[in-house]
């Protein structure tokens, strides 16, 4: 499950910085930028420093998600369009289940 982790993280950081690219690019926001920019660069780096006893980066990891998740899945259900609250709170809630089932899986 680490392996599957790292990979997820990885790409969803990358991801996360790409849509607060597009959204300082199409909205000229720079919140948009600096919050994609910040959080994706958290979660590709925790991903990539992901070991097998990586409790406490799952943790942080976990936080990333949740955070993303409180910030989206409203946004969503609130009658947004797919791109990008559905997509972010999407990835927001796979990755805090992957991060728990990964945390629940490493050694004690």
């Amino acid at each position: 499950m680490i392996a599957f982790a790292k990979i997820f993280f990885i790409a969803f950081g990358i991801l996360t910085i790409a849509g607060g690219v597009m959204g300082y690019v199409k909205a000229n926001s720079l919140p948009s930028l600096l919050a994609g920019g910040i959080a994706g660069l958290l979660l590709a780096v925790g991903g990539w420093l992901l070991a097998a006893d990586g409790k406490p980066i799952l943790v942080g990891l976990s936080v990333i998600c949740l955070a993303l998740a409180g910030r989206f899945v409203p946004a969503l259900l609130k009658g947004g369009a797919f791109m990008p609250a559905g997509l972010m709170a999407t990835l927001s809630v796979i990755g805090l289940v992957v991060a728990v089932v990964a945390f629940l899986q490493t050694g004690k």
